[in-house]
């Protein structure tokens, strides 16, 4: 059996990404860090609607939790393997760069970028080896493709992501994997709640925030059979405020 991995999964854009694939048929493997109470909610929510999910915890951020988790996985589902895999865990430390701690630096790279890469290097030989290869969704921003002030360290992890993408969706596509990013401006979710929104929305020609909801209604087409002939893409999802 195939079944998505979404990291970051217990709140926000992880939390309507994992319910929507699970609308698609597909067991999704929901991974957090620590709100284990917000993950088994999304699993029961799941779940009332009729899909298919459980957990696994790991830090993206730390090679060793990723490996151990994931070979666990695979020691308890030794038929399955995970073909979708959306990387959507991510962090922000925002501050002025001259005023920024290195450890904000640092850790928003980490979870962002190094994430990426641990979770997919782990996962990318069995997607490849498979006949019907696999889908990767990276979770990017608006911040990496415009920058945004008083982001300078997670419009460089987002932009690094973009350039990750667009590199290795060529270096899989023989092998029917398609790797394509999403980037989300101004969305309602726990990390944008501390802005000024009311401010912000009049920046955006639709003068709105978009939902969680509509950002995993993009994802879930990415990784749909419809969407195989897309990759190396970046799909901006941001009411008009930037293209």
């Amino acid at each position: 059996m195939k079944y998505a991995l979404v990291t970051g999964g217990s709140r926000g854009l992880g939390r309507a990404v994992c319910k929507d694939i699970a609308k698609l048929g597909i067991p999704v493997v929901v991974n957090y860090q620590s709100n284990e109470e917000a993950a088994k909610a999304v699993i029961s929510e799941i779940e009332a609607e009729g899909g298919k999910a459980e957990l696994l915890q790991f830090n993206v951020g730390n090679k060793a939790e990723v490996d151990a988790a994931i070979e666990k996985w695979e020691a308890a589902h030794a038929d399955d393997y995970i073909a979708y895999l959306v990387n959507n865990a991510g962090i922000r430390r925002d501050n002025l760069m001259y005023m920024m701690p290195e450890e904000d630096w640092h850790s928003v790279i980490n979870t962002s970028l190094n994430g990426f890469y641990y979770v997919t290097s782990r996962l990318l030989p069995k997607m490849v080896m498979r006949k019907h290869g696999g889908r990767i969704v990276n979770m990017a921003s608006l911040s990496g493709l415009k920058g945004l002030p008083g982001q300078t360290n997670y419009s460089a992890a987002k932009a690094a992501l973009i350039g990750a993408t667009k590199a290795l969706a060529q270096e899989v596509a023989a092998r029917s994997v398609t790797v394509n990013a999403v980037a989300p401006g101004f969305i309602e979710t726990d990390m944008t709640k501390e802005l000024p929104v009311d401010e912000l929305k009049q920046t955006v020609p639709m003068k709105r925030f978009g939902k969680p909801e509509e950002v995993a209604a993009l994802v879930k087409f990415l990784i749909s059979d419809e969407a195989a002939y897309i990759t190396g893409e970046v799909i901006s999802i941001n009411g008009g405020l930037y293209t």
